[in-house]
């Protein structure tokens, strides 16, 4: 059962936005909240079917046809007039099945377009697609939006009501979808964000949402209307970022950080692909998030080592950054850079010269970095304290361990009383 479970869990995570966008397509977006509710009742079954009888071939197909039987079922009997409960029927007749070997993927694109609704606010966009199509849990998205759990489940109500009174079965056709390509490109980065530093407690870094989110980008960058330079420089970010993931743990499953890496476990083909999608971005007169990030991700790509990284180049991004898209995370990642050109105190200053918004109050980074910079500059005990705060918010086990394992290395400095 132990393998069986490991296996649904699996296909949660892969198969959950697929069989959603499929029957979303199938059965309309004013369904989605049944469609979402039979294909978690699908993934259920599956924990005892396939326990017994083994995982099907195509696994998405048959999570398919449970989830849309159960979905019709639940539609038949909450139906109260006879012309309502026609209309999810006459839907299904107009469509057959999907062909999972490549429709799917196209309809989990459309669907990711869908969530993005000029009519549904931002924040509740980002919130549905994450949770309608990448199986995040309320709290994982409200990590990742810097937001609280009962905020995230109103947004996804809204999202939901807005789409359950459009009228249309299907999303617009793309060239009618293009305005909603920013949003798209913000929900694809947070998808791989969440792969490449997770907020899982248990798993600081899930592989397989960092694929997902590569591969949906790749399909925006092989249709001739989404092949925007902002497509291109996002996938390069994508794939530049994802050159080192398997040099960010160590064999114990513990954070490796970047100083730290062995560099000969980079992917050097992903840092290729990562250059050359690099270098299509740059058409075009429009400076995204997306060029400068992967430009930043470039200069650490390209450097022999840490200490050879070509820190004034990256600090003077994450200005342009700042310019671009004020956020005090830039300023914080400025700040590292600067320490590592100018010196931890010169890092040290423009960090305090930022007063935290609100937001930021539970976010452990920006305390372990204030620890780092006073650390270098011999203020123990001023690092002891914004440890011991960071340590109370990380959000994994592997980065409590590696925080733990700094504050200790802090207190062997502090004197005895």
């Amino acid at each position: 059962m132990s393998d069986t479970h490991t296996l649904v869990e699996n296909a949660f995570r892969h198969d959950y936005g697929k069989v959603v966008a499929a029957l979303t397509k199938r059965l309309g977006p004013q369904h989605l909240q049944a469609i979402e509710d039979a294909t978690q009742q699908a993934l259920l079954t599956a924990l005892t079917a396939w326990g017994l009888g083994g995982a099907p071939d195509d696994r998405v197909a048959w999570l398919y046809r449970v989830a849309y039987n159960r979905a019709l079922d639940v539609l038949r009997r909450d139906a109260k007039q006879a012309s309502v409960d026609d209309a999810p029927m006459q839907v299904a007749a107009a469509h057959d099945a999907p062909s999972f070997a490549g429709e799917v993927q196209d309809d989990l694109l459309r669907m990711m377009f869908l969530c993005c609704d000029p009519a549904i606010p931002i924040e509740s966009q980002l919130a549905l697609a994450l949770k309608t199509l990448c199986g995040f849990s309320t709290e994982e998205i409200a990590l990742r939006l810097f937001t609280s759990e009962g905020n995230v489940l109103k947004r996804l109500s809204r999202a939901r009501d807005v789409l359950r009174e459009s009228l249309q079965l299907e999303a617009p056709a793309l060239a009618e979808l293009l305005p909603r390509l920013d949003a798209v490109h913000r929900v694809l980065y947070l998808l791989f964000n969440e792969g490449y530093q997770s907020a899982q407690s248990s798993d600081l870094i899930r592989v397989e949402l960092c694929e997902d989110a590569l591969r949906l980008t790749d399909v925006l960058a092989a249709h001739p209307l989404t092949a925007t330079p902002e497509t291109h420089a996002l996938l390069a970010l994508m794939y530049l970022h994802g050159a080192r993931l398997q040099a960010r743990i160590d064999e114990l499953g513990d954070l490796v950080l970047l100083a730290d890496q062995d560099r000969s476990r980079w992917d050097l083909d992903a840092i290729a692909q990562g250059l050359t999608w690099l270098n299509r971005s740059a058409t075009g007169d429009r400076m995204s998030i997306y060029h400068l990030l992967a430009g930043i991700a470039s200069e650490h790509c390209l450097a022999p080592t840490f200490e050879a990284t070509r820190w004034q180049e990256i600090a003077e991004l994450y200005q342009m950054l700042e310019r671009i898209e004020p956020s005090p995370l830039y300023t914080m990642n400025r700040a590292i850079a600067v320490a590592q050109w100018q010196g931890a105190q010169a890092g040290l200053d423009l960090l305090r010269s930022v007063t935290p918004p609100p937001w930021l109050a539970r976010y452990y980074l920006w305390d372990a970095v204030l620890a780092d910079l006073y650390l270098r500059c011999g203020n123990h005990q001023a690092a002891a304290v914004c440890y011991d705060r960071a340590l109370q918010h990380a959000p994994t086990d592997a980065e409590r361990r590696l925080l733990q394992r700094r504050r200790d290395a802090v207190a062997a400095l502090e004197p005895c009383h």
